[in-house]
């Protein structure tokens, strides 16, 4: 058994239809609660770390200060004077600087955090790979085309906290076929990793809808249309699941008009483990007890099953430059 991971920033329980989008909600789907940060608003930065540990951000450490990663290595040095000095408004205005200006990126805290806070993750004791994983970066030396892509924005995705969505574009039709570009290279990741046999828990996160979101608060055509073209993404993963293999899409908050909302949602190929979840705390238990049932071979003991179109994917990605 493989169990593969999808985790879509913003995927909202609002704006996913059974018919329109079977392949995001699969077999079984549902709201979830999600958790606020103290602006009010739930947090990417603050979430995947609580969804891939099962704390909340009070005990795994990673939180953000009005919507500026503190932790962030440009601004670490300065944090403790700021939260003298500078009052909220003006550092979430020097974060948004910084984030807009110096491609700081407030998503980066190594993989090694974990273990030098004495934190487990649900990647402890299997065969596991991570793949993108917001504050979960196992290399912090490499990055691959979507976090690339996404650091080399620019005026593209400006931070405007003034704006409804709190980001701008300079140019959406762009934007728009950058950030599903971003999705396409996580989803294919998450494909390669599958169909390599060398794992029983794939996990691999894309921030794409979440981006188009923020920006078409008055275009919800164009928020729809990505909603779309993802679940074609999510569907050439679905078609490469072997008979043993499950599927599991998890989100970390929703996003309407520009704005995160306070809901997030679960879909998956296996109803018990979707009843299994209530709130983006319980996604490692769920992800566990799903493992602990199911029977994972890696390649070393079972023949390759999905066919010699596995090294397709990997030599796809290297040939466009993804990996």
């Amino acid at each position: 058994m493989v169990l593969v991971v999808l985790g879509i920033d913003a995927l909202d329980p609002e704006l996913v239809d059974d018919e329109r989008h079977p392949h995001l909600t699969l077999t079984r789907h549902k709201r979830i609660e999600t958790i606020d940060s103290h602006a009010g608003e739930p947090s990417t930065h603050e979430l995947w770390p609580t969804i891939i540990t099962g704390l909340p951000p009070s005990e795994h450490g990673l939180q953000l200060d009005d919507g500026v990663a503190w932790e962030n290595p440009l601004l670490r040095y300065g944090s403790r004077a700021a939260d003298y000095l500078l009052s909220d408004s003006l550092q979430a205005s020097i974060g948004a600087w910084l984030l807009t200006n110096t491609g700081a990126d407030a998503f980066r805290v190594p993989s090694s955090y974990y273990a030098e806070n004495g934190l487990t993750t649900v990647f402890d004791g299997t065969d596991s790979t991570a793949i993108g994983v917001p504050n979960y970066v196992v290399d912090p030396d490499t990055e691959d085309r979507e976090h690339s892509l996404r650091r080399e924005l620019g005026d593209l995705f400006e931070r405007d906290t003034e704006a409804v969505g709190g980001h701008t574009t300079a140019d959406l039709p762009t934007f728009y076929e950058q950030c599903m570009e971003m999705s396409i290279v996580r989803t294919a990741r998450a494909r390669n990793a599958l169909r390599s046999g060398r794992y029983e828990l794939v996990f691999a996160y894309t921030s794409g809808l979440d981006l188009v979101g923020h920006v078409t608060y008055d275009r919800p055509d164009v928020q729809s249309q990505a909603y779309d073209e993802l679940d074609r993404f999510v569907a050439d993963v679905h078609a490469d699941l072997g008979p043993d293999d499950d599927l599991l899409l998890v989100s970390d908050h929703g996003l309407q008009d520009g704005v995160h909302t306070h809901e997030a949602m679960v879909a998956g190929t296996d109803p018990e483990t979707v009843d299994s979840i209530d709130s983006v705390l319980d996604v490692r238990d769920a992800i566990e007890a799903a493992l602990a049932g199911g029977a994972h071979e890696t390649a070393a003991t079972v023949e390759f099953e999905h066919g010699d179109g596995r090294d397709d994917v990997q030599e796809r990605l290297e040939d466009l430059g993804y990996m």
